[in-house]
């Protein structure tokens, strides 16, 4: 096998870093440069002893075999990328980069690929399926798109088995240049669809493009392949009813081929129990807790299963999953007293499930929900939706911060925070709009909140770095 030299443009992005440590790992040179602000895949580069260049220049990719970019920092555009291109070196994207690295091809070996798609909860599901196969000795490889996975470690890892682990997006590989979604490159024996929502309308223009794409990524799946799908969602059982090949159905109802039951939380756990065709299969605990990891569990589950694993096995091995990072991750205690939590929740379906949540492990206390919306086009599109993401949850007082642009769009100021503000206050009227982070620090300091709070922040931008500037005990 060649030691390659890769070059990566963006290496501090959630898709990337998990990347960079595969092929660090693999003994490969790697390099790569990125922005000087700070990101949550910042620690466990520095664990691996990544350096990124700060900032994009010619000189970064004179003598590099391979550069992987990313779709933000201008994609193609970007100089090194023109600069690569103009040297004849082979450039790809991050979405090719996993479908490459799942191969195996690049290492010398041949993996059984497991992909994990879904509008929600793939991180998790695959964060949970590459925790058992690793308690149990199985040393899969893996990309998880996160900073780190708690306990667990680094989000990526070049394994010695058989099994290769990938978050699998729906997103476009490249989005000026490239609509094609980044998860038609992986080509996996099984395939997990957690859920099917709209999302992305900078690149698709309705909910049937959407599935329609993720009809076309199952249809890659081998005859022997098998679809883990969730069969509750609205969404994937249209898919289900065009696709020909395996498929393993799982959720709440009885009509699935794996059902969750009896899901209850006791403190900073969760208990459930599943059966298939109408016989209790086992009784589970897990150390993260709300219905959707519930059902991101049971897929794991699924999944661990079809790996041969007994429930015995898979149960010890979820059991030492404890969350990732962002995922409603808890943070730590305020001086005052109140409990903070944070969670990538950038989707009304995901704020709902988040803070619906918080209140069942927490019935008799109040929530301050920081929501930092994310990317112009996702709040203007989906704007009635997150209007009323925030209903129905008791004694929930909401702050809204500015929009977090996304790198790869402009600003459009038909959209902003306090438009979404205003028609929140429709139906909640404990609701406020502070604009910058500075803004929400003050006021939380100001407020002291106490033990009778739960303060949770959300959103995909960098609304978790206000955590530095609180205290805490």
């Amino acid at each position: 096998m060649k030691k390659l030299r890769i070059h990566f443009v963006g290496i501090k992005g959630v898709g990337m870093t998990p990347l960079a440590i595969i092929a660090k790992e693999a003994g490969f040179t790697v390099s790569g440069s990125d922005i000087e602000d700070e990101f949550i895949t910042d620690p466990v580069l520095k664990r691996a002893g990544i350096v990124p260049y700060i900032g994009f220049s010619k000189e970064h990719v004179l003598s590099p075999d391979l550069v992987i970019i990313t779709g933000a920092h201008n994609g193609f555009d970007n100089v090194e990328t023109k600069e690569a291109q103009k040297r004849h070196i082979k450039v790809i994207t991050q979405g090719e980069a996993v479908g490459l690295f799942m191969n195996g091809e690049i290492f010398g070996k041949k993996f059984i690929g497991i992909s994990i798609a879904g509008t929600h909860g793939k991180t998790t599901t695959t964060a949970m399926v590459a925790t058992i196969l690793k308690e149990n000795k199985l040393d899969p490889s893996y990309i998880i798109g996160t900073g780190d996975v708690g306990l667990f470690g680094a989000p990526g890892h070049l394994g010695k088995g058989k099994y290769f682990v990938a978050e699998a997006d729906e997103y476009a590989t490249e989005p000026k240049y490239n609509k094609k979604a980044k998860f038609l490159w992986q080509f996996p024996k099984i395939q997990v669809i957690t859920n099917i929502e709209f999302d992305h309308p900078d690149i698709y223009s309705s909910i049937d493009d959407i599935r329609k794409c993720y009809l076309e990524f199952s249809n890659q799946l081998p005859k022997n392949g098998i679809l883990i799908a969730c069969g509750d969602d609205r969404e994937v059982k249209k898919l289900l009813k065009d696709y020909q090949g395996n498929v393993i159905s799982y959720g709440f109802n009885s009509d699935n081929n794996y059902v969750l039951e009896n899901v209850h939380i006791s403190g900073m756990h969760m208990f459930f129990s599943i059966s298939s065709n109408g016989m209790l299969l086992s009784d589970f605990m897990l150390k993260v807790v709300g219905e959707h990891n519930a059902l991101n569990a049971l897929a794991s589950i699924i999944v661990s299963l079809e790996c041969g694993l007994s429930i015995d096995k898979i149960k010890n091995g979820l059991l030492t999953f404890n969350g990732s990072k962002r995922r409603l991750e808890f943070i730590g205690e305020l001086l005052t007293g109140a409990k903070v939590y944070d969670d990538y929740a950038h989707h009304p379906t995901e704020i709902r499930k988040t803070l619906t949540t918080l209140r069942k492990q927490y019935p008799n206390k109040k929530i301050v929900s920081v929501f930092q919306p994310h990317t112009y086009s996702r709040t203007k599109t989906l704007f009635n939706e997150f209007s009323r993401a925030f209903d129905n949850i008791e004694d929930l007082s909401v702050i809204v911060s500015d929009i977090y642009a996304s790198l790869r769009e402009q600003a459009d100021q038909e959209i902003t925070a306090k438009k979404l503000v205003d028609a929140i206050m429709l139906s909640k009227q404990d609701v406020q709009y502070l604009s910058s982070l500075d803004n929400v620090i003050q006021y939380i300091n100001q407020k002291r909140l106490r033990s009778d709070t739960i303060l949770v922040t959300m959103g995909a931008g960098d609304i978790y770095k206000i955590h530095s500037q609180l205290k805490f005990a």
